[in-house]
């Protein structure tokens, strides 16, 4: 079982390192980036309507130790796997450009969603990083530095209080409508990358575009009326 298991490990590394298993380990850390951005969309869409609701799933989130010390810790590298992938998928893309008509005409064969991921990305880097120092570094500071006493109230007040800068919420929103881009290409790309069945490509579609949009738009709506109504 063991050298069955060492033998898994040495193919699982070797497709890893093919440009196929790149693009494919590439796309499973943004399907898994993806769920995690729905999941953080439907607890945060909550303190719309209900601030106990948002607190009481913000505390679960904050204090079960499954999402604490597994989950979160896979999502940092999640994260951080990803756009070094992504850039290192880019850079050698553009390496493997041989002529330079073919730059300049890049127009005629994607998008420009698809020719400007590296950007996208870069300006939602600097968002997570924003996003990171708003609410997850207070959070360990919080709990595993000061070791102040647990309140299960707070989350939904502290949420609204990083609303307030409207400089920020700006920023929030144009980083978002990035995100909604940088998606309507990562979506379908993601899945097609899966080997996703092209009978399915409509469907697929349809999917992209509502979740690309729908989701980004939401967190804008999100920030936006907590800054109007507070």
């Amino acid at each position: 079982m063991l050298l069955i298991f060492v033998l898994q490990l040495k193919m699982m590394k070797s497709f890893l390192l093919t440009s196929i298993g790149k693009k494919v380990a590439m796309a499973i850390s943004a399907i898994f980036l993806m769920i995690f951005l729905l999941q953080h969309f439907i607890i945060n869409i909550t303190s719309v309507f209900s601030e106990d609701i948002f607190n009481m799933l913000s505390h679960f989130m904050g204090t079960n130790f499954l999402v604490q010390f597994i989950l979160q810790p896979i999502l940092i590298f999640g994260v951080i796997f990803h756009f070094v992938m992504g850039f290192y998928l880019e850079i050698q893309n553009r390496r493997a450009t041989k002529y330079e008509y073919e730059k300049v005409r890049g127009g005629a064969n994607s998008t420009w969603m698809s020719r400007n991921m590296i950007w996208s990305g870069l300006v939602i880097l600097s968002f997570l990083i924003l996003h990171f120092r708003d609410f997850w570094i207070p959070e360990m500071n919080y709990k595993y530095v000061e070791f102040l006493p647990d309140d299960p109230n707070r989350y939904h007040h502290e949420l609204v209080e990083k609303f307030q800068d409207p400089y920020k919420v700006v920023f929030y929103c144009i980083s978002f409508v990035l995100l909604s881009l940088h998606l309507l290409h990562g979506f379908s790309s993601s899945l097609k990358s899966m080997g996703t069945n092209k009978s399915y490509s409509s469907s697929v579609k349809n999917l992209s575009y509502a979740y690309s949009i729908g989701i980004p738009l939401g967190f804008c709506f999100i920030a936006i009326f907590h800054y109007l109504t507070h």
